[in-house]
């Protein structure tokens, strides 16, 4: 029965190779049994997702306080958001109930929580920075976006080769925005919905544009299925950043976080960020461009000859 119940959690994941150590051993089992509730009480991952942005935005609120006491209330209420946020994408798939709405809804709602949390450090520290400390959260804030939204197109890049179309929510910003015109006749929300993806997606792009060249010489030379060969080859080379998209999600940035309150020094979170983190941003984009390129010079090529 309890293998039974492990294999269940694990169908609920996207991958052993996208997961860390944190979600496969707390995070994931917690959202797991949020899910198994949730899928009993009939409640939509959407409904999910709303809930843990609120607990999310009473944990930011919390870290506007000096407080030690009220800042580990805050970081007890992140810790649950985000078995939400676990809980969300497992009812998802669990309910069958994924969609392109629902993901921008889950990209949203994590925004806001982090929104809630750097103003709660800005309100903290106005008495001794002054209005200077906006501006760093406004950079920081920035560069927090950039990471997480590439973290997510590489680690969907790595399961779109790992297991396929149907295992990835990997896209293209060409296919997404025809898709946005075909919905001209449909609701507000459903083409404003089309639009934000459409756009998050281009923005993705902009930075992976070797990956982006190699996926469209894919296309053309295996416009049925790519290769088993290939896709080994691929994941060979995506697999050591996977690491590093995971660091630049959630777990090791609310490490630094909580550190840095626990120490009374809530702005090194914001140099944390903008050093640590950035450093890995850039190691992650740059390596994964460059065997993107070699791959479309060698598919190029090939087809030449």
């Amino acid at each position: 029965m309890k293998e039974k119940r492990q294999m269940d959690m694990t169908s609920t994941l996207k991958s052993q190779d996208t997961e860390e150590f944190i979600d496969l051993h707390f995070y994931r089992p917690m959202g797991y049994r949020w899910a198994l509730l949730f899928a009993r009480l009939g409640v939509h991952p959407n409904t999910v997702t709303i809930a843990s942005m609120f607990i999310g935005i009473a944990a930011g609120v919390c870290f506007s306080f000096t407080n030690i006491w009220i800042n580990i209330v805050g970081m007890a209420l992140l810790v649950w958001a985000n078995t939400y946020d676990s809980a969300d994408g497992q009812l998802a798939r669990m309910t069958k109930r994924t969609s392109a709405f629902g993901r921008i809804l889950d990209g949203f709602c994590g925004d806001v929580w982090f929104v809630a949390i750097y103003a709660a450090i800005c309100f903290r520290l106005m008495p001794e920075w002054g209005w200077w400390i906006w501006l760093l959260a406004a950079v920081t804030g920035f560069c927090h976006s950039q990471q997480a939204a590439m973290a997510d197109y590489y680690r969907n890049a790595h399961l779109f080769f790992l297991k396929g179309e149907q295992g990835s929510e990997l896209s293209d910003s060409q296919a997404l925005y025809e898709d946005f015109k075909r919905k001209k006749d449909e609701s507000f929300i459903a083409r404003m919905s089309a639009y934000i993806y459409y756009n998050y997606t281009k923005g993705q792009e902009a930075r992976a544009k070797q990956f982006v060249r190699l996926m469209r010489v894919l296309r053309r030379l295996y416009p049925a299925a790519i290769s088993d060969t290939f896709r080994a080859a691929f994941r060979a080379k995506s697999l050591p950043l996977m690491k590093y998209a995971n660091m630049l999600s959630f777990n090791t940035r609310v490490i630094a976080l909580f550190i840095s309150l626990l120490i009374n020094i809530p702005w090194l979170y914001f140099v944390f960020e903008l050093t640590v983190l950035n450093v890995m941003f850039i190691y992650m984009i740059s390596t994964h461009e460059h065997f993107s390129r070699q791959f479309a010079y060698e598919l190029e090529n090939t087809t030449n000859d």
